[in-house]
């Protein structure tokens, strides 16, 4: 397979061409159980700003084809022994979910295995979803201490019933395939060794499509989903909780914690 406009390769993100306006970008970071780390996130932003450069923008396949039981371990925990706050505007993460609304194509998240935390994040923020059955998403922040963003909170409030959202956020429990079917995160299930097909299938047929038409409905649905009005005061008073747990004791023991491979324990301060 060629790559898309003859792009070079990268070591963890690789662009190829499936067929005719339709795209994959296959992430790898075998060593970490891949994780989003700098390198990765950083790539999908360069590689997606390339893309939507094109007349028409392709459909983008977003997939991790090592067939490793974790699709992404989510993001890299051993950058925040230096980064506090990695769900900050300008951080990386946060510019690569950013790139992916945007992206003025459609993006096709193509799952297989475990995914957490900001992994899930950027399923959640593909325009499509196809997974196989063995397919999870747990979202994890309470695990170590760190407080969600507004925006990212506001990706799965417009996905997910509030109650669930909960769970998942309080819990860190894994919502099942057969839940995120349920709730519609997920929008189509297929056995195991079928998805690559079933997500070529799918990016070829919105790629007979007329694009520009389909731009515009993807824009009109980000401004919708973005057009939720908070009050100046709480925004602040949002700013400050998050800044208190990104400061804490809390959060050190969950970064320590991880890396030593145990539970934490926390002491609310």
């Amino acid at each position: 397979m060629e790559t898309y406009n003859g792009a070079v390769e990268r070591e963890k993100v690789h662009v190829t061409t499936l067929a005719d306006r339709v795209v994959c970008l296959d992430f790898s970071n075998p060593s970490a159980r891949h994780a989003l780390d700098t390198e990765i996130l950083a790539q999908f932003a360069e590689h997606l700003t390339l893309l939507a450069s094109a007349p028409n923008a392709p459909v983008v396949i977003v997939r991790n084809p090592s067939g490793d039981k974790v699709w992404s371990s989510g993001h890299d925990l051993k950058e925040l022994q230096e980064d506090r706050d990695p769900l900050a505007y300008g951080k990386p993460l946060e510019v690569a979910l950013r790139a992916v609304r945007a992206y003025p194509g459609v993006v096709i998240a193509a799952v297989s295995g475990s995914v957490w935390g900001g992994a899930v994040d950027l399923v959640m923020s593909c325009d499509l979803v196809i997974a196989e059955r063995n397919a999870q998403f747990s979202i994890t922040p309470s695990n170590i201490g760190l407080p969600y963003s507004t925006s990212g909170l506001l990706r799965f409030f417009n996905n997910l019933p509030v109650h669930v959202l909960k769970e998942m956020f309080f819990c860190a429990k894994p919502l099942g395939i057969e839940q995120a079917v349920q709730h519609g995160v997920v929008n189509h299930v297929v056995d195991k060794g079928h998805l690559n097909d079933a997500a070529l299938d799918y990016a070829r047929t919105i790629a007979a499509k007329a694009p520009l038409a389909i731009r515009a409905v993807k824009e009109q649905l980000r401004i919708l989903e973005d057009a939720v009005p908070v009050p100046v005061s709480a925004m602040e008073r949002i700013a400050e909780l998050r800044k208190q747990a990104c400061e804490s004791v809390d959060f050190e023991e969950g970064l320590r914690a991880f890396s030593e491979r145990r539970t934490a324990t926390f002491c609310g301060g």
